[in-house]
């Protein structure tokens, strides 16, 4: 899609948002960050860089955060590898499930996670809620991974649950407020991203309920930090509107090539706020650590790839393309590292060195 399509799109979602309600204005006017707080917490918290990160151990978030599975060790070595590098700040998805089986042990856990992050200089992006993957899950031990299939075990949260149960509201809403609270003013916090990709595995506008709400939870703790729900597909115009009208900073995803990731920054850049860009680099899609991590650099956008660590997630496979037999992908779709430190390419860590480390 070219720049011109891009910023034709912007202007009409300015205009939406022009008219929307007096009511809902007011809202927003209340409860999200001013421009001027937004720019001061950029100026703060300087250029972003670092990676989606699930410990290589780890299938899905359940793995990663429940109490048998929950593994310091890995998690210290792998972050350990990403500071000497020059990245300082990993996105971390969380689940409901791990939270209602054990609270306190749940948020002990976090804040373990927070002491390794910060002792490796490591801001942390937590995401809530996910529409993405496995539609189902439940807590205790998960699958095996899928030979040679991208995420074969991660799941969405709360995904088809929440349909199926009205009453699961409630319990999603007591833990968004008690993470919430419980962190509100952790200076190891970078950014709460209460909702990734909404819409996605064709919920679309089905999702949109659950994003006020998480919105409007977030605005009753009103965290120091700010709260954010990332753009991802331009089809969805509703949820893309209500995003960028009610996040605190603007956070996107973008696996394209360079032309096209550009012109998805020029169109972003109307808002004027801080921007993240919490997904990119898939190297089958051209999206690179040589072709991107420049841009965002230049732009001072946050760089957030996809992927630390190859290991029990398989997204060094790619979207579609499963490899049956496990054997190795002629080119990795996402990741850094492989699970004993190695670089996958040494030219894209000396980038990233180039970039991070002056």
């Amino acid at each position: 899609m070219n720049g011109k399509i891009y910023t034709v799109i912007a202007v009409a979602l300015m205009l939406m948002i022009a008219c929307q309600s007096k009511t809902e204005k007011k809202a927003v006017e209340k409860n999200r960050w001013t421009a001027e707080q937004a720019k001061a917490w950029g100026e703060e918290n300087g250029w972003l860089r670092g990676s989606n990160f699930n410990p290589s151990i780890a299938i899905n978030q359940l793995e990663t955060w429940q109490a048998e599975t929950f593994d310091t060790a890995t998690i210290n070595r792998e972050l350990g590898w990403a500071e000497d590098i020059g990245l300082n700040c990993m996105r971390v998805y969380l689940h409901h499930v791990a939270w209602e089986v054990d609270k306190d042990g749940f948020k002990g856990r976090m804040n373990k996670y927070l002491n390794i992050a910060d002792s490796h200089g490591i801001k942390t992006i937590f995401v809530f809620f996910d529409d993405c993957w496995n539609p189902t899950y439940k807590a205790g031990k998960q699958p095996e991974p899928k030979p040679g299939v991208h995420n074969s075990g991660w799941v969405r949260d709360p995904g088809e649950l929440q349909y199926e149960d009205t009453t699961l509201v409630v319990e999603l809403e007591a833990y968004v407020k008690d993470v919430l609270t419980t962190f509100k003013d952790d200076k190891r916090i970078a950014i709460w991203d209460l909702y990734n990709e909404p819409g996605n595995s064709g919920y679309r506008n089905r999702s949109m309920p659950l994003l006020k709400k998480v919105f409007e939870w977030g605005w009753e703790v009103r965290p120091s930090q700010p709260m954010s729900a990332g753009v991802w597909n331009l089809s969805l115009s509703d949820l893309n509107k209500f995003q960028v009208e009610n996040s605190d900073v603007i956070t996107y995803h973008n696996y394209e090539g360079p032309e096209k990731h550009q012109a998805a920054i020029d169109t972003l850049k109307l808002y004027g706020r801080p921007m993240v860009c919490t997904e990119y680099m898939a190297r089958r899609n051209n999206s690179l650590f040589t072709n991107i991590m420049p841009i965002l650099h230049k732009e001072h956008i946050g760089a957030i790839n996809w992927g630390l660590v190859a290991g029990k997630s398989n997204t060094k496979y790619a979207w579609d393309e499963p490899i049956p037999d496990g054997s190795e992908p002629p080119l990795w779709f996402h990741e850094i590292f492989h699970p004993d430190g190695t670089p996958y390419k040494q030219e894209e860590v000396d980038l990233i060195k180039s970039l991070t480390l002056e």
